[in-house]
């Protein structure tokens, strides 16, 4: 009996040092900020975690095999680039967002202000209703390297489905 309904799941998690003279991206978003995330494209720890967990739905590897940070094409990319391509991947094996869950965990600056233009520019690229997309964020109460400002985490949680036509 095959109950395949369509149905995958993935989940990521990336982390990132914050260094001072970089710009700080999350979720698309410039932040001002006196540190930024160190990496070879632009390093935003939240879009690195849905791209990864998208690529993990599809049973496709992680971010690094599509993406290499050892690929010159890729250095100093902006990640909502990366994200489209990830899109474009998943729509060429008939996939499309059912949902997005995730969690920016940092200690400064406060993200609520930022979260509603990040929600819009994930649903825009993934070409899904804003409603289908959550961000949350929290900091770690000064406890550990987020605590003590030296880096940042993201969490994702994918639902993505097959289109039968």
């Amino acid at each position: 009996m095959n109950l395949d309904n369509g149905l995958r799941i993935g989940q990521s998690k990336d982390t990132h040092r914050l260094v001072p003279g970089r710009d700080l991206y999350i979720g698309g978003v410039k932040i001002e900020h006196y540190q930024g995330l160190l990496g070879h494209s632009d390093a935003d720890v939240l879009l690195h975690a849905i791209i990864e967990a998208i690529i993990g739905a599809m049973g496709k590897g992680d971010i690094g095999k599509h993406f290499s940070d050892k690929d010159d094409q890729y250095k100093g990319i902006s990640s909502m680039i990366l994200l489209e391509k990830t899109y474009e991947m998943m729509a060429s094996e008939g996939y499309e967002i059912v949902n997005v869950d995730s969690l920016v965990v940092i200690e400064k600056p406060r993200m609520a202000k930022y979260i509603p233009l990040m929600k819009e520019n994930i649903a825009r690229v993934l070409h899904t209703d804003i409603d289908n997309i959550n961000v949350k964020a929290t900091c770690s109460e000064g406890l550990g390297y987020i605590g003590e400002e030296k880096g940042a985490d993201a969490h994702a949680v994918v639902l993505i489905r097959k289109c039968f036509k």
